[in-house]
């Protein structure tokens, strides 16, 4: 909680006098990201892991914090602006890393941030696409789900969120939405090869494998 209370102060800093033009702080608020996801998902607020008895305890005295740092970093990237295309593709993974916590109003609140990062990179990198972006999840997301994270719900909303949001621009609604199936169907295949590789049957491992491919 002191520690929730001493981010919160530097989100009213960083806000109040490193985000105009003149005085943009590219280190710090890279470092106050960084802070920030790291704090979220620390394994010492993971209540999934603990007992419902102990659970509850937390929730009545403290509340979910992960909830409300995660807000917090949901609104602190939207302040951004035009210093949105700096953190591109850097931010890509540790904001994947706040999207996979089996949390699902923090889940809804944060994953909306990539069709952003998409709309941002579209928008000034110039190219029109939005290359960097993909290849980061892409690679960020097979290293998360080969270490346990992300199940099918999170697969289910990923898809569901990305196309509402692609599927409203005018200029994202066809590569957006078959990005979104993409991504949608490659965690479904690496979930599934995370499942199967303690499967005896070596056929059955061969098969997920290529499909991952």
């Amino acid at each position: 909680r002191v520690f929730l209370r001493a981010v919160n102060q530097f989100t009213s800093v960083l806000n109040r006098f490193f985000l105009d033009q003149a005085n943009f702080e590219l280190q710090l608020w890279n470092n106050y990201f960084h802070l920030a996801v790291a704090f979220l998902t620390h394994e010492s607020l993971q209540l999934e892991t603990f007992s419902q008895a102990k659970r509850n305890k937390i929730i009545k005295k403290y509340g979910d914090m992960r909830k409300e740092i995660g807000f917090k970093i949901r609104d602190m990237w939207y302040n951004l602006g035009p210093h949105k295309i700096k953190f591109i593709p850097a931010m890509v993974g540790p904001i994947l890393e706040v999207t996979l916590v089996p949390e699902p109003e923090l889940r809804k609140a944060t994953i909306p941030i990539f069709f952003d990062m998409m709309q941002c990179e579209f928008n000034f990198s110039g190219n029109r696409n939005f290359h960097m972006f993909e290849n980061e999840l892409i690679t960020k997301l097979d290293q998360e789900v080969e270490g346990g994270r992300g199940d099918e719900q999170y697969k289910i909303l990923l898809e569901k969120l990305l196309l509402e949001h692609c599927r409203k621009h005018k200029y994202l609604s066809a590569s957006g939405e078959m990005f979104a199936l993409l991504v949608s169907s490659l965690l479904e295949n690496l979930l599934d090869y995370r499942t199967i590789m303690h499967d005896e049957s070596k056929e059955n491992r061969m098969s997920c494998t290529v499909n991952v491919l």
